[in-house]
């Protein structure tokens, strides 16, 4: 049975072009985007949408006078495509407890950083300046506090002596387009589900490969 994928976005998309490549190659298998929605109407990631025949709708923040009100309205729009999945890609808005309650365990979000390390923004600044050997990204699941949901899998990249946050946001990036469809390929394959605020895994993946890609097995039954 198909499942149906509904991604937020807010800038230029990147995230959102590495998970329609690997739904085309079924990398990510029997999966639909059914539906790309952004809080930004000049979000580039909607014109992608567009291109590829895929809804692309807007739900501007600044129509609404508080974030309950935003989310309201936003959930409705979500709902309408009714989403087996719904992936947060470079989406810049921290959403209520409620709204993530209402898609408690198919809601996910990449984040660039080894969680629980740099939560929140400027995460590649915040690595420099702890002068950390490893930085990289991580994909969760989503839950009411920022950026701290169970994670999934997670990408190591070395922090070189000449890196600014350029050079390091550019390599991190790099491993998000890997990881994240991996990690909606294991969701939507039910090898991994979320239950009792944990990751849970059918069957758990090796440990790590070559790239320095790792799923998150502390929750592993």
């Amino acid at each position: 049975m198909t499942k149906r994928l509904v991604i937020l976005v807010s800038g230029r998309g990147s995230n959102l072009q590495s998970i329609l490549a690997a739904c085309r190659s079924g990398q990510i298998p029997d999966t639909q985007v059914v539906a790309v929605i952004s809080n930004r109407p000049s979000a580039r990631a909607l014109e992608l949408a567009m291109a590829a025949g895929i809804p692309a709708l807007t739900v501007d923040h600044r129509d609404y006078g508080t974030r309950t009100e935003f989310d309201a309205a936003l959930q409705k729009q979500i709902d309408e495509y009714a989403p087996d999945i719904v992936a947060l890609a470079g989406f810049m808005r921290q959403l209520t407890t409620a709204f993530v309650r209402h898609y408690e365990g198919k809601l996910l979000n990449v984040h660039p950083s080894l969680l629980p390390a740099f939560p929140g923004l400027h995460t590649h600044a915040q690595a420099l300046r702890q002068g950390v050997c490893w930085h990289g990204a991580s994909v969760h699941f989503v839950t009411a506090e920022l950026d701290a949901g169970p994670v999934i899998i997670q990408a190591a990249v070395a922090v070189l002596p000449a890196d600014d946050e350029q050079s390091l946001a550019t390599r991190v990036l790099d491993a998000e387009h890997r990881i994240y469809p991996q990690a909606l390929a294991w969701l939507v394959s039910g090898r991994v589900t979320y239950a009792a605020g944990r990751t849970q895994w059918r069957e758990p993946p090796q440990t790590a490969t070559r790239e320095a890609i790792a799923p998150s097995l502390e929750s592993s039954p």
